[in-house]
């Protein structure tokens, strides 16, 4: 009697147990559906695709067809009819010996030709999608217009090519007109003379495409008929200004419009910098700052003669035997008497060894 009892309470108790395991399993089941739900509502109302590697494809396939006639009620991120295009797709791949692996959407294009798309975009500003994509063509480069507007888009270019605002930069110009550029700028330095400390104004013009140096003038009152004269000595018979078709100054009252008007007379297009610019006359600035560290600033100069003399040397120094980073690391104009990498080394010594040049003696 009592066995009996025990038996009937212990199928009992596993029946209760059975029916809460049941019952939990059902709320679980909900909560993932609904959730399911709410990731398939949200994946609409953002208009995004969900993108499933092939591995997740078959693993849900699988587990869905199990499903049966359920399979309209369970699945939600997909429709059913999806569901069983991938398991059509899956049996297929079965019989085609299909092992390779592939990534969700459209392969990428290799790293090499995307690198190239971006140089041509960086180098050619105005160009839009179509035109880069004619010209990695012509590379022998196979790449769709889509997939460099795309390429484009990735890396926030405007595939539209119009990707600055205010036209061509000032970079820009100077670049592509280096060959017919000259710039000018005045420095000062102190010169001892019979009435005392005097401050002598020198102006330099330099070619930007071969940074050829031309010593405008020295003068203590550079006055508007002194300037008129120094345009008319550059653009005359001489005509230092070689090839000249722009030059480019800043807002000095010294450049005056007889100044301009001179140069515009000869071909030469004056193009005054905006105010407080010195950047944008680089080439001048650096120029001007070589002769200053290398030559003025460390000598003391007694009359206009002798700042002449140190000018003029530090010219020749600086065209014949001054290497220059901007052009390469090479002499601008080489005395081709001595390029030699044979012979003795010599050293060739300006205003008293403050410039140096070393070469090797060909005699």
């Amino acid at each position: 009697m009592q066995r009996k009892f025990w038996h009937a309470f212990a199928n009992m108790l596993a029946t209760l147990t059975q029916l809460d395991i049941n019952e939990q399993l059902r709320l679980e089941n909900e909560y993932l559906r609904a959730e399911n739900q709410v990731l398939a509502n949200r994946l609409k109302e953002t208009g995004k695709r969900l993108l499933l590697t092939d591995e997740q494809r078959r693993e849900l396939a699988i587990k869905a067809v199990a499903l049966g006639k359920r399979m309209v009620e369970v699945v939600t991120i997909v429709r059913p009819s999806t569901i069983l295009a991938w398991h059509r797709k899956f049996v297929a791949m079965k019989f085609d010996s299909s092992q390779v692996p592939r990534k969700p959407g459209r392969p990428r294009v290799e790293t090499n030709t995307e690198e190239l798309v971006l140089e041509l975009a960086r180098d050619n500003p105005f160009w839009g999608y179509l035109r880069i994509a004619g010209a990695i063509a012509n590379l022998g480069y196979s790449v769709s217009k889509s997939t460099v507007r795309n390429i484009l888009k990735r890396n926030g270019f405007n595939p539209s090519g119009k990707r600055k605002h205010d036209g061509m930069t000032w970079a820009d110009f100077i670049a592509s007109h280096k060959d017919v550029l000259w710039a000018t700028d005045f420095f000062t330095t102190e010169v001892w003379t019979k009435f005392g400390l005097i401050t002598y104004y020198v102006l330099f013009f330099i070619h930007i495409g071969t940074r050829k140096v031309i010593l405008g003038g020295i003068a203590e009152y550079p006055n508007g008929e002194w300037m008129a004269q120094i345009a008319r000595n550059l653009t005359g018979w001489d005509d230092d200004l070689v090839d000249a078709r722009y030059l480019i100054h800043d807002r000095d009252a010294k450049y005056t419009a007889q100044f301009d008007e001179i140069m515009k007379s000869a071909g030469v297009k004056p193009i005054r910098l905006p105010p407080q610019s010195p950047n944008l006359n680089a080439y001048c600035e650096r120029a001007i700052q070589s002769a200053q560290r290398e030559c003025t600033d460390k000598l003391i100069f007694i009359g206009e003669k002798s700042l002449r003399y140190a000018i003029r040397n530090w010219l020749e120094h600086y065209h014949h035997e001054r290497n220059h980073q901007g052009l390469d690391n090479q002499i601008p104009f080489p005395d081709e008497s001595v390029a030699s990498t044979n012979g003795e080394i010599k050293c060739r010594k300006r205003l008293g060894g403050l410039l140096k040049y070393y070469y090797r003696d060909v005699a």
